[in-house]
Order: C-alpha cells, then sequence, then structure tokens
C-alpha cells in the first residue's frame, strides 16, 4: 500500500499542520512516511502545500508527482492540484471556500465537506483544517478515527497544545460525520 497525498491552501489555514498530523498517525502506525513542505516567504495568505507519502514499504521519492488524494482547503488549491491527480483518486474539499458551481474531473472523485462553516459553528475557525481531515478519515481508508484522534492528540500534547484536545477531537468528528 503507498498513498501519496497532497494537503494544499494558504498560509494560515493549517496545511502543514494537517500534513504533519496525517504524518505523525502514520508513524504511530508503524508505516513509513514522508512530509515535504512548499510554502512562499508570507505567513498568511501565500500559497502553501506539502506532500504527504504513507507507505507499508519503503519510499523511493517524498515528492507526490501524481497524487492518490488531495486536500484542497481554497478554491486555488484545487485548480492548482487537480490537474495532477492520478486518475481515480480523490480530492476532499473545503466547500465552504471553493464554489459551489465548479466543475472537476470526470475520473476523480470529489468529497465536499463544508469545513469552514462547521468550524465556524463550533467557535474554532482556525481548525477548519482539523475539520477536513475529519472528512479525509470518513473516506480514505487511512486510519482509523481513533487512531487518527489518538496521534493527534499525543502530537498536540507534545506541542505544549494538548488543552486543545478535547474541542480539536470535536472538530475532527464534526468534519467526519459532515
Amino acid at each position: 500500500m503507498i498513498k501519496s497525498i497532497i494537503c494544499a491552501g494558504q498560509g494560515g489555514q493549517g496545511v502543514l499542520t494537517a500534513g504533519k498530523l496525517l504524518m505523525h498517525a502514520a508513524a504511530d502506525k508503524g508505516l513509513h512516511v514522508t512530509w515535504f513542505p512548499a510554502y512562499g516567504n508570507e505567513m498568511r495568505g501565500g500559497d502553501a502545500s506539502c506532500n504527504v507519502i504513507i507507505s507499508d514499504e519503503r519510499i523511493a521519492s517524498p515528492y507526490a508527482d501524481h497524487p492518490d488524494i488531495v486536500f484542497a482547503m481554497s478554491e486555488k488549491a484545487a485548480d492548482i492540484y487537480e490537474p495532477e491527480m492520478a486518475s481515480g483518486g480523490t480530492m476532499y474539499v473545503n466547500s465552504s471556500l471553493v464554489d459551489e458551481n465548479r466543475k472537476f474531473r470526470e475520473d476523480i472523485k470529489v468529497v465536499k465537506c463544508p469545513a469552514t462553516d462547521i468550524a465556524i459553528e463550533l467557535h474554532s475557525e482556525r481548525n477548519a483544517n482539523l475539520c477536513l481531515l475529519g472528512k479525509v478519515m470518513a473516506g480514505a481508508e487511512l486510519f482509523s478515527l481513533e487512531e487518527f484522534e489518538n496521534s493527534m492528540c499525543k502530537y498536540f500534547e507534545e506541542s505544549g497544545k494538548g488543552r486543545f484536545n478535547e474541542g480539536n477531537v470535536k472538530i475532527v468528528e464534526a468534519g467526519f460525520n459532515a
């Protein structure tokens, strides 16, 4: 099994963190994983993305030329990475920020989740990335929800942000069930 994933959006949307959470969940599960970030010099508003490769075997390249999964937090991210996707891949779209009438390739699956709207409802707009990750957990068959949440909580605990874990779990589950 090898899954190539691109998490993309704008600086400040948490796409690099989303990739790190996937990386840590894979490592906690004993899988091979790479995380390769790319971002401009702007802290917020510029393009940001990361490549995550998860495999049960050694990984030859850390770059996802034709990703199986694209995690798109913005319209621009969907525009940039849709053409590169592997046929049969899945794009998880933050439909709060991507035009509802946007046309997608017919050979990919598109899963929409109003991540920003859900995060605002839960008074946690900065965690829209976690909401969309919940939707990924619901459909991508990478990790069980429990495996992902345990790894996420461990990551934030080790980062000194464990006090937010209860809210983080709540928003991941909201995305999972959306």
